[in-house]
C-alpha cells in the first residue's frame, strides 16, 4: 500500500491551521494573567470590604462591652438602692408601728373633764408656787451650806450624851426589860396594870 503524501499546498494549510491553533491558544495563555489579575483585583476589593465590615463589627462589641460594662454597674446600683429602699420602709414601718401604739397609749390616757378641770386649777396655782419658792425654799436652800457644820457639831453632842446615858448605873437592867416587854405580850400587859 503505497502512503500518499501530502501536497505542499496542503501541509502549507495544515501548518498554517497549527499555527492558527497556536497562536490562539498563546492569546488564551497570555489573556489567563490578565483575568488572573482581574480576579485578584476583585478579591482585594472583597477583602477591603471584609476588612471594613469587621472594622465596624469590632466597634461594634466595643459599644457592646461599654454597654454590658454600663449595664452591671446600673444594676449594682440597682441592688444597692434597693437595699437602702427595704431598710427605709423597714425602718418607715416601724415608725408607723411606734406611732401607733403612742396613739393607742394617748387613746387610753385621754383627759376626762374633770382631769381637764384639775390641770387648769394646778396652771392657775402656778404663779402662787413659783411666789412661795422664791420667797420661802430657795432662801432655805441658800443657808444649806451653813447647815452642815451644825449638824457636824449636833452629832458629837448626840455621841457624847450616849456615853453619858451609858454610864448610869442600873440601865443596863432597865435596858433588858424594855426588851423583853417587846418580845412578850405577856409581860406588856403586866406592866400596863
Amino acid at each position: 500500500m503505497a502512503i500518499s503524501l501530502p501536497r505542499p499546498g496542503a501541509v502549507v494549510g495544515l501548518t498554517r491551521s497549527a499555527l492558527d491553533q497556536a497562536l490562539g491558544s498563546a492569546a488564551a495563555f497570555a489573556a489567563v494573567p490578565a483575568r488572573a489579575f482581574a480576579v485578584l483585583d476583585d478579591v482585594e476589593a472583597l477583602l477591603r470590604r471584609i476588612n471594613g465590615v469587621v472594622d465596624r463589627i469590632e466597634g461594634t462589641l466595643d459599644r457592646t462591652d461599654r454597654v454590658l460594662t454600663d449595664a452591671e454597674a446600673a444594676v449594682r446600683e440597682v441592688g444597692v438602692i434597693s437595699a437602702a429602699a427595704t431598710g427605709a420602709i423597714e425602718t418607715a414601718t416601724e415608725v408607723a408601728t411606734a406611732a401607733a401604739a403612742v396613739v393607742g397609749e394617748a387613746d387610753a390616757v385621754a383627759l376626762s373633764p374633770e382631769e381637764v378641770t384639775a390641770a387648769i386649777r394646778l396652771v392657775d396655782e402656778l404663779p402662787k408656787l413659783k411666789e412661795h419658792l422664791t420667797s420661802d425654799v430657795l432662801p432655805i436652800l441658800a443657808t444649806l451650806d451653813r447647815v452642815g457644820p451644825d449638824l457636824h457639831d449636833l452629832l458629837a453632842v448626840t455621841r457624847d450624851l450616849k456615853l453619858a446615858v451609858a454610864g448610869i448605873p442600873g440601865l443596863g437592867m432597865l435596858r433588858r426589860r424594855g426588851e423583853r416587854l417587846v418580845d412578850d405580850p405577856t409581860d406588856r400587859d403586866a406592866a400596863a396594870n
